[in-house]
């Protein structure tokens, strides 16, 4: 009996493993991953690769900004909502699944691995939320969860499922030599709403200038995507400046279309300012007096004595 399914890819071991399991019961899988400016694809596409199977890439911009607008069920120790988030991704295969006519959508998940995002009741949230219920697979975990539908009918070898459960990585590491998996990511995320640096400029972001174009409502991917670039400040005016940190921000920001760029004044090598949206012209001069402040052979001490901003 024919059995086909996608399987949520991340690149890390378990969402490698989850594959071969599934396979080794009776199931065709493909690969579903998500890409958005908070966190990128290229293991899932690396992971992809190596094991042979073919990977459908969905861009997740809007679902996650949505859910920074709105989690229902709040965020986690940063800007991350977790629960939230991963029930959308599922929904979003199980539509795919719908159109493509197949059996299950699967996940890496280990119960108790995590023990805020992947405690059972999380994990009954999750399957709830997404609208998959009974077609949602967790083939690391099978055996202490519901039978699925394809495992009901037969399509899914039960036996062959799995009881992992916890945080230990001892038999995910032996599986992993068993079916030949060498190369996989250490367990850390990857996601950058899990930091709380960079949920702080989220935030800030999301408080001032905000996600979306004002007149319009669509989304503004230039602003999320300088999140990640150079140092940002807030000034007393209310506009936000950015300073590379290396040349290579450098150059990046000074092929931006922004309200304003600006450079050293001195004649000393130094960052590249931009001010996405300037929301008072008495920002400018003091953005120009940041950037001098931040020359090459200034010192912390020196920096320290220049006040009117505030580093987000």
């Amino acid at each position: 009996m024919s059995c086909k399914g996608l399987s949520l890819m991340s690149g890390g071991l378990d969402s490698q493993l989850a594959v071969r399991v599934l396979e080794r019961a009776g199931a065709e899988v493909e690969g579903v991953c998500f890409e958005t400016p908070f966190f990128s694809s290229a293991n899932a596409r690396k992971a992809a690769a190596a094991l042979g199977v073919k990977l459908h890439v969905l861009d997740f911009t809007e679902d996650e900004v949505g859910l920074l607008e709105n989690p229902p069920h709040g965020f986690g120790g940063a800007m991350n909502p977790c629960i939230d988030c991963h029930a959308t991704m599922i929904r979003r295969a199980g539509e795919l699944m719908a159109s493509l006519g197949y059996d299950f959508v699967a996940t890496g998940e280990v119960q108790g691995q995590r023990p805020m995002s992947q405690n059972k009741q999380s994990l009954c949230t999750v399957e709830k939320s997404s609208g998959l219920k009974g077609r949602l697979v967790r083939p690391m975990s099978a055996k202490l969860l519901e039978p699925t539908i394809p495992e009901i009918e037969g399509k899914l070898d039960r036996e062959k499922l799995l009881d992992i459960s916890g945080r230990s990585r001892d038999r995910q590491i032996a599986l992993a030599k068993e079916f030949g998996i060498t190369d996989y990511p250490s367990p850390a995320g990857g996601c950058k709403l899990t930091e709380e640096a960079y949920g702080r400029k989220l935030k800030d972001l999301m408080e001032h200038e905000g996600l979306r174009d004002k007149a319009t409502g669509a989304l503004n991917r230039t602003l999320l995507d300088l999140l990640v670039v150079g140092r940002r400040f807030r000034l007393p005016g209310g506009s936000s400046v950015i300073l590379g940190r290396d040349a290579n921000e450098n150059a990046r920001l000074e092929k931006g279309v922004f309200a304003a760029i600006l450079k050293p004044t001195n004649g000393i090598p130094g960052p590249t300012a931009a001010i996405p949206v300037l929301v008072s012209e008495s920002d400018i001069p003091l953005a120009q007096s940041l950037v001098n402040a931040y020359v090459r052979g200034t010192t912390p001490a020196d920096r320290a004595s220049f006040k009117p901003y505030q580093l987000i």
